[in-house]
């Protein structure tokens, strides 16, 4: 029986909850995707298994093979196995999943990551029994669960994780609506390469080939690398990927800044399109070794500053090839401030390679309430964008929720039609020549270019507590207001 999209998700956050208690909401990610996974991949092996024997008549050596399989389970490390077991059940999930690791090596090394299921203080026998025995009552083979709708409920009990988390959620998930924008911007194509050097879980990635879809082209056809140094989101990462059927990627564990994982032969690999929301900020990121950076990431200057976000942007300009395309977002200080990083900024601005800037409003991610700006840069500009910048002030372009704003699909539209139009909008869209830009000293704060007295701009708690309670107030009264409108109807 098909399994809907609603009782997966129900199935997966019931999961989730049995942990609570002895286990920390942040780490909850790092019990339930290896689990989902593996319970995953033993029922596909199981209907694979079927097929096979069925087309044998009844050959269990035949059914055994390797080329029926996707992935191989070993002998003792099947779901099966796991689910027989009722003492020291954290040690036999363990040892079936580095089994699994071990006779998938190519494929599955590490993906299960670090979590030490052994630990019986935190995981006694009867709560992993409790979460085995959940876990078993679906069965989640291809028959019996579409694709698109695993890998929808996927996307769901990340977005769940980063709800419940908020605070640490940052570094792993970066909200939907973001990822969308930044990748209608980007407009990764057919048989393109896509690079994202802080990919998270992976949600960037996967963003571009729904792109794809939209847009009714072929998103088998384009390459996807990642790398991001957490175990934990490397793991669910390389998970999201199976979960959404994805073959044609490549997420590798590791510091980017420090230890960049791609390469075509001794020089960087450089990709079509590169995406990122690195994290903000970034301290202790390596900044000793940008001097006489190996990888020639350094070309448009020295980034002495504590913080690593023109770091980011240099190792993510250093990543395009000659026509490539990227788009980063990282805190509005990049935008103005002065050091190395205004050194840097000056350099890029020269080369022309910044195209856009497109300022967002507060608390729109997980963990910071800082405001972000979205920069575009290309490699070769077209000549009708040659010695200018676009500005965007989308600062208002948000909707605000109770504990987190947001973007809505008016919003993002909003912004992407001013974006691809590239028309002067009173107090929204800018096109400014660079040589106003070098009479403001490089200064891409977007006062300087866009003149709104409305905007939130140095917006401080208090006044955006007050905006939140103004908007609220003014929707009660609309829900009020057609309340009274339908009693009224009735009474009448």
């Amino acid at each position: 029986m098909k399994i809907s999209q609603s009782q997966l998700e129900q199935y997966l956050s019931k999961a989730a909850w049995i942990l609570k208690g002895p286990v920390d909401a942040s780490d909850f990610k790092s019990y339930i995707f290896p689990l989902l996974f593996f319970k995953r991949i033993s029922d596909v092996y199981d209907e694979e298994y079927e097929i096979a024997l069925k087309e044998s008549g009844n050959d269990k050596e035949y059914a055994s093979l390797k080329e029926f399989h996707r992935f191989i389970i070993p002998k003792d490390c099947h779901w099966k196995d796991v689910r027989n077991t009722t003492t020291n059940v954290g040690l036999k999930i363990e040892n079936s999943l580095r089994g699994i690791e071990k006779a998938n090596i190519e494929t599955l090394y590490e993906i299960f990551g670090d979590t030490q299921w052994g630990n019986k203080d935190k995981l006694p026998d009867f709560l992993l029994t409790n979460l085995i025995e959940h876990f078993s009552q679906y069965n989640l083979s291809n028959k019996n669960v579409n694709q698109d709708v695993l890998g929808q409920a996927n996307e769901y009990l990340i977005k769940h994780f980063a709800d419940i988390t908020n605070k640490k959620a940052g570094e792993f998930y970066t909200p939907r609506s973001v990822t969308c924008l930044l990748n209608k911007i980007i407009d990764p194509q057919e048989n393109e390469s896509i690079y994202d050097p802080a990919c998270g879980t992976g949600g960037m990635l996967l963003e571009s080939i729904n792109h794809l879809k939209k847009n009714k082209k072929n998103y088998k056809t384009i390459k996807m690398y990642g790398q991001e140094k957490n175990l934990t989101s490397n793991s669910i990462a390389r998970i999201n990927m199976f979960m959404h059927n994805v073959e044609d990627f490549n997420v590798k564990k590791g510091d980017t800044l420090k230890n960049p994982a791609f390469f075509d032969g001794d020089i960087l690999k450089q990709f079509d399109c590169v995406i990122a929301n690195p994290p903000f900020s970034l301290k202790n990121w390596g900044k000793e070794n940008w001097l006489n950076d190996p990888y020639g990431r350094n070309l448009t200057g020295i980034n002495l500053n504590e913080n690593a976000d023109m770091a980011w942007v240099q190792h993510m300009i250093a990543s395009m090839n000659k026509n490539g395309r990227m788009v980063v977002v990282l805190p509005r200080g990049i935008l103005s401030r002065q050091g190395s990083e205004k050194k840097i900024r000056e350099q890029l601005i020269k080369k022309d390679l910044l195209e856009t800037v497109i300022c967002l409003g507060l608390n729109i991610f997980y963990g910071t309430q800082l405001a972000p700006c979205i920069l575009v840069f290309r490699n070769n500009k077209k000549k009708t964008d040659r010695k200018k910048i676009y500005f965007i002030n989308a600062i208002n372009e948000i909707k605000i929720g109770r504990s987190q704003n947001f973007l809505e699909d008016e919003n993002i539209n909003n912004i992407f039609e001013a974006y691809k139009s590239k028309k002067n909008i009173d107090k929204f869209f800018s096109v400014v020549d660079l040589d106003e830009i070098i009479k403001n000293d490089f200064n891409l704060n977007i006062n300087l270019y866009i003149n709104d007295e409305s905007h939130i701009e140095n917006i401080d708690s208090h006044s955006l507590a007050l905006s939140k309670f103004k908007k609220t107030w003014k929707e009660n009264q609309e829900i009020e207001s057609n309340f009274t409108k339908i009693f009224n109807r009735f009474i009448l």
